[in-house]
């Protein structure tokens, strides 16, 4: 094995010596000694590459996250994050130094200095920051039935009832209206309405959804579908300068990991469809950092696998990076890790003979090095310190180092009930979402149009069949108007076109109404 330093050392800098914009990682570790001259660069070049950073809890990955988002922002790059427990909310303020930070500045010969960013705080819920909604019918029959998990034929017969709304231009903005619209396909008239050209609802089929639809409800969870819905748009914003880092908390829903990992892939899928092709950049739109990236591969078939493979693999091409965030490279398919070129790979444990299956499947994934036993390396790593191969600005995997990651500039931990609190109370965006909109739509043109046949079969019994027919149809007409012609549902005129994840395809701007037509 080569232990020269100097070679080492040369070699580093010249994996890791991008000639744009970068960030810095940390320094190399040689013999367990840091060495400061082998800096660790990751190129914004090749940030739309995507990337993975995982190791075993309490390793040190969500700083890693919270450093890579400290200097992009600085660069005027926006960042999403998901927030699991509510501890990175402190990047709104400048980090207070410490031995331990010094220790570290002066081990990389770059001294510490705090800084704060700027941060909007999302939520689900509400409750801890700007509410983060999607209507029903934006968000899709598969992801809408990976939410409520449904097996494939629960979720083919959900498709069929958002064709009918589609078909029938009826907007289905929150929980309710896909309960009426459900329960009127699946008896009376509805039922042989549908019947003929989607196929029958079984009883049995539209109770277990019904069921599943009022256990979302119960849990307080359906509030994440309404009006207003999130607009993507507001992900891309700057502040003096500074990219805009995002901050869903989820710490009040992290019993429903289906629930927050589906939406942060709707986001995903909505950004897909609506931004430009941007071609090769200096540095990313956007990057977006999917935490318990695991979560979202869980019991997923394949077709959803496949339709999240064609997400990562194009949407580079659109300027906006992507890195899953997870404890093991094995928690990730393979279609979907063999685009993850930037790779940080904090220590791994081998307690048990699936840790040490882990590691054997991660030690394949790196380049072969002369410096390091890539086996020996990973499970002797310390909190802070990572293995790390990125994409140099040719798009060449880098020298894999083992590296003394720098410290965040933020506090690293969260900010007070108080300063959160005042954060979303000034923020113009908290106050965009606060309010629930409950517009015109499938509910009350349902209504209408249930009310105006009860009212038709009660003509029909005094009258003869002609003067019904004459009376009854103007009347019926002028009913369903109202409903028709509500700002929302007047978007809705031309076709809908459903693409991945059969979510709704186009742009949506938000003075417009629901579908953006």
């Amino acid at each position: 094995m080569l232990k020269d330093q100097n070679l080492f050392v040369e070699k580093i800098k010249t994996s890791y010596n991008p000639t744009g914009l970068s960030i810095y990682l940390g320094a190399g570790i040689l013999d367990q000694h840091i060495v400061a001259e082998a800096e660790v660069n990751l190129s914004l070049k090749m940030m739309n590459r995507h990337g993975l950073i995982a190791g075993a809890t309490g390793t040190g990955k969500t700083r890693t996250l919270q450093l890579i988002a400290e200097q992009l922002s600085d660069a005027g790059v926006p960042v999403f994050m998901l927030d699991v427990k509510g501890d990175l909310s402190g990047l709104n303020q400048p980090g207070i130094s410490n031995p331990k930070l010094e220790e570290r500045g002066l081990a990389l010969k770059k001294p510490f200095t705090p800084a704060g960013f700027p941060v909007e705080l999302y939520s689900l819920s509400g409750k801890t920051g700007a509410t983060m909604r999607a209507t029903v019918s934006e968000f899709g029959p598969i992801l809408l039935g990976k939410i409520l998990d449904l097996n494939d034929t629960q979720t083919g017969v959900l498709a069929a009832i958002f064709k009918y709304a589609d078909d029938h231009k009826m907007a289905l903005v929150d929980l309710k209206d896909l309960k009426k619209l459900l329960s009127y396909l699946s008896e009376g008239a509805g039922a042989d309405e549908i019947k003929e050209n989607y196929g029958k609802i079984s009883t049995a089929t539209s109770g277990t959804i019904l069921r599943k639809i009022v256990s979302i409800e119960q849990q307080g969870l359906g509030a994440i579908f309404g009006e207003c819905s999130f607009d993507t748009a507001d992900l891309f914003q700057k502040v003096d300068g500074k990219g805009l880092i995002s901050l869903l908390n989820i710490s009040d829903v992290q019993d429903q990991p289906s629930l927050y990992s589906t939406f942060l892939l709707s986001l995903l899928a909505e950004i897909f469809s609506t931004l430009p092709e941007a071609g090769d950049l200096d540095k990313p739109k956007l990057v977006f950092f999917f935490d318990e990236a695991h979560l979202l591969f869980n019991n997923s078939s394949k077709a959803f696998l496949e339709q999240i493979e064609q997400v990562i693999r194009l949407i580079r091409s659109k300027g906006v990076g992507v890195f899953f965030c997870t404890q093991a490279a094995s928690d990730i398919p393979e279609s979907i890790l063999g685009q993850l070129g930037n790779r940080i790979q904090h220590a791994l444990r081998a307690f048990t003979p699936n840790d040490v299956e882990a590691l054997r499947k991660t030690v394949k994934t790196f380049p072969r090095s002369d410096f390091y036993e890539i086996d020996t390396v990973l499970t002797s790593l310390g909190t802070g310190q990572a293995l790390i191969t990125v994409l140099n600005e040719k798009g060449i995997p880098t020298e894999v180092v083992a590296t003394h990651l720098t410290p965040p500039r933020a506090i690293m931990g969260p900010m007070s009930n108080e300063d959160c609190t005042s954060l979303m109370e000034s923020s113009d965006l908290y106050k965009k979402y606060k309010e629930s909109l409950d517009p015109e739509s499938a509910y009350e043109m349902l209504a209408a149009k249930i009310n105006q046949k009860m009212k038709d079969d009660e003509e029909e019994k005094a009258v003869v069949q002609e003067n019904s027919t004459s009376k009854n149809k103007p009347q019926e007409k002028s009913m369903l108007e109202q409903a028709m012609n509500a700002p929302i549902t007047r978007q809705i005129g031309r076709e809908i076109v459903r693409g991945i994840f059969g979510m709704i395809t186009g742009k949506k701007p938000r003075s417009g109404g629901l579908f953006g037509f």
